[in-house]
């Protein structure tokens, strides 16, 4: 799920549509530097193959971090690769406080990384614009936002 809202509202949304639940492993990104983000990155991985397959797990990423590893680069690459592994492995992934733009960047990280795989975006705004074109199907939902 990509929004804008912040993390406590997506939270509270992903457990009232049942993409998230109590018995989840919950990973929270939510660091504003780059070092503390690949901290947390290598923290969660670790812990996630602690955990295994014994528990389904949620991965939920504030918008400042996201900007940080979608712009990661050169030996700061390792962010996108540890943020994807991560991702692999949940069940549920919550983007928070994005921007449209990093709404597209976000589906062409995924169709960069996923050879083969078929993205799908669903919107109900005009901030939804650039992941719906992004996508390779894009559903434009018309009526009251919300």
């Amino acid at each position: 799920m990509l929004t804008g809202d912040k993390i406590e509202t997506a939270i509270n949304i992903g457990f009232s549509c049942r993409l998230l639940d109590q018995e989840m492993e919950m990973f929270i990104i939510d660091a504003t530097s780059t070092k503390e983000i690949y901290k947390q990155l290598q923290e969660f991985n670790e812990h996630d193959v602690e955990i295994g397959l014994s528990r389904e797990k949620a991965v939920v990423v504030g918008g400042d971090s996201l900007g940080k590893i979608l712009q990661a680069e050169g030996k700061n690459a390792v962010l996108i690769d540890l943020f994807i592994k991560l991702t692999d492995s949940a069940t549920s992934v919550l983007c928070c406080r994005v921007s449209p733009k990093q709404k597209a960047e976000v589906v062409r990280l995924i169709q960069k990384s996923k050879q083969g795989i078929t993205t799908l975006s669903i919107g109900d705004g005009a901030n939804d614009v650039n992941m719906i074109t992004a996508a390779n199907i894009g559903i434009g939902i018309s009526g009251l936002e919300g």
